[in-house]
């Protein structure tokens, strides 16, 4: 069977639809090539620039000078104190065994007594230079026993500030003194040594 060289009716129909879905597939192929990119572009994220913190949010406040200044001089206060305690410790554990049962003895019979007590005559204070004492204040009682018997003694001494508010109180004693007999015990002031405490003899008690 011979073919002709011309393409048939039909031959030239089915070219043409082929034809115009080849043109449709590109140009659906173009839309969908411009919408991802337009997508890309809007769906395109930037990392902000990094900004300070907002200092109005934050609840703490800086503290003022003059708070500062106050805790400071509080501290400063409680350093002090502390550092004088531990001074008249140290000082005072030099202190003979003997020494500081008396000093208990003498505080309970203290408690007994109302006023300045029946020996205030057998009592005297002298200061410690501080130079010995490590500037602490400390004061020799001087307790002689001026009957013609054995006797112990109870001795309360005060410390006072400038408005002669009592601050502080030490309690010595001196025990089964023969007549005549001198002791020295040692009341050392806890406080600061930059106080300017005054000492008294609230109470010498015979025994």
């Amino acid at each position: 069977m011979t073919v002709s060289g011309k393409h048939s009716p039909a031959g030239r129909g089915v070219t043409a639809v082929a034809l115009t879905l080849v043109t449709m597939v590109s140009g659906v192929a173009a839309l969908a090539s411009c919408s991802t990119g337009a997508g890309d572009q809007s769906t395109r994220t930037f990392s902000p620039r990094p900004t300070p913190p907002d200092t109005a949010s934050f609840s703490g406040m800086p503290p003022a000078p003059m708070s500062s200044a106050a805790a400071s001089a509080l501290a400063s206060a409680s350093a002090a104190a502390s550092s004088a305690s531990a001074a008249a410790s140290a000082f005072e554990a030099s202190v003979s065994a003997e020494t500081l049962r008396a000093n208990e003895a003498a505080a309970r019979e203290l408690e007994k007594v109302s006023g300045g007590g029946n020996a205030g005559a057998d009592v005297s204070l002298r200061g410690k230079p501080r130079a010995e004492t490590g500037g602490l204040l400390a004061l020799i009682v001087s307790i002689t026993n001026r009957t013609d018997k054995k006797a112990s003694y109870a001795v309360q001494v005060d410390f006072t500030d400038a408005t002669g508010k009592v601050v502080e109180s030490r309690i010595v004693g001196a025990e089964n003194l023969e007549p005549g007999e001198l002791a020295q015990p040692l009341a050392i002031s806890r406080k600061p040594a930059d106080l300017n405490l005054t000492p008294r003899i609230a109470k010498a008690q015979r025994y």
